[in-house]
Order: C-alpha cells, then structure tokens, then sequence
C-alpha cells in the first residue's frame, strides 16, 4: 500500500479502537458502582482495621467523586476493550506478513489478551501489599488520609501498566515473525531488558517494597525469555525453509 493508504489504514484501526473503548468505558460505568469501587479502597479498609487506624480515602473537592467516576470507568473501558484494539494493532501490522507468517501471528494474537489480563491481574494483587507497606511509615497517632485522585491514579496506572509490560514479549515475537527483529538480537539484549524491566517495576512499585518489585519483575523477565525461545523456533525453521528452498534451486 502507499503511504497515503497506510494513513487511511490506521485512520480506520484508531476509530474502531476509539468506539470499543468508549463502549467498554459505558460498561466500566455501571461495574464501578456495582463492585469496582468497593474492591479498590478494600486494601486502605484492611489496612485500617489490621493497624487500628484513621486511614481513609478523602475526596477534597465537590466534583472529585465524578471525575474519579469517569477515570475508573475509562480505564475499564481500555481493559474490557482490550481484545479489540489489540485485534486492530495486529491487522495494522499483518499485512505485511506473508500467509504463513499471518497465520503464526494470529496464533500469537491468541496470547496477547490472556498476557494482558494476566498482567493486570498481577498489579491487583501486589496491590494490598503496596498499600500496607506504604500506610507503614505513618507515624503513630497521626491521621492516615489519601487523597482519592492520587491513591485511584496510583492504583489504575499500576494495574494497566503492568497489563500492557506482559504483552510486550507478544510484540517481540511479530517483530520477529515480520522479520524485523532476529532471536539473535533479542538474547544479545538479555541483560539491557533485565535492567528495563527491574527499573519499570522498581518504578511502578514504592521502593521501598522490594517484595512486591520482584513478584513483578520474575514473571516478566521469564517471560521475556519465552519470547526469545519461540523466535529462536522461527528463526530455524526459516533457515531450513530457505535451505530447502535455495538447495532446490541451485
């Protein structure tokens, strides 16, 4: 295609991502104060029962209750919405794949959204932890209040960017299938990505909990390592294709 039928392509892929998010978000709505919103403050309750203390959440201003509404419900709408626009990243790439790369892709498409929810659900349960450690250092006697938009922050973007660090070995795996990026080059970089991924939980974890860093950083450095084993699979079967190929040739 030419460059003005790539722009029209993605134009396209945006728009049907855009709708199924703002669909997820009207559904996000609705599970917010149905269950949503008692199972993020759950952790700072727990924490205030087990330490006997005044933690609470506080909304400060008159509107902070809507606006947290609407935040909690878009990023549901990104989460619910997951498959399709993961769906819509994938079709922007595959046509550039051959019919035997699309179909290896389309298999790893299968993947992406378990990752996905997978990783999401592994920022929700270091969650309680976090909190509990955090909610530590308040010294006795004083008043434990967090801010509802600064605690809900917190929560979304630990859940959401941990979801999406578990599909990234999925997009190193097309690049390879596209024939971008070789199994070669992605064990060469093992220990660059080691020191990324324990510098993006260190920061998307307090640092003070180490516990919490490594119960993130493990599945994601293994799985890392799976990405490189089946684009070292790829990559053989490659050369013996066009060995085959060459040799038939010749």
């Amino acid at each position: 295609m030419s460059l003005g039928q790539h722009l029209i392509e993605l134009r396209k892929r945006l728009f049907i991502s855009a709708i199924a998010i703002v669909v997820g978000a009207g559904l996000g709505w609705w599970l917010t104060d149905l269950f949503v919103w008692d199972a993020i403050q759950e952790p700072v309750q727990r924490v205030a029962e087990a330490q006997g203390s005044d933690t609470a959440i506080i909304f400060p201003t008159i509107s902070s209750g809507f606006d947290l509404l609407l935040q909690i419900a878009f990023t549901l709408g990104v989460v619910i919405s997951s498959p399709v626009w993961l769906y819509q990243i994938f079709a922007f790439l595959v046509p550039g794949l051959n019919q035997r790369e699309r179909r290896f892709t389309f298999a790893f498409f299968a993947t992406a959204i378990p990752l996905f929810f997978a990783g999401c659900a592994a920022g929700w349960f270091v969650l309680p932890n976090i909190v509990k450690l955090m909610t530590s250092f308040v010294p006795e006697g004083a008043l434990s209040l967090l801010t509802a938009k600064e605690y809900i922050d917190f929560v979304l973007k630990l859940v959401v960017a941990i979801g999406v660090a578990f599909v990234v070995p999925v997009f190193i795996v097309l690049l390879n299938a596209a024939g971008i990026l070789s199994a070669a080059a992605i064990i060469k970089s093992w220990r660059v990505a080691i020191l990324v991924i324990v510098l993006f939980t260190a920061i998307a974890t307090p640092s003070a909990d180490v516990v919490s860093m490594f119960m993130l950083a493990i599945p994601m450095i293994a799985l890392y390592f799976a990405a490189w084993f089946i684009a070292h699979l790829h990559d053989r079967r490659v050369e013996r294709r066009n060995a085959r190929e060459f040799g038939a040739a010749v």
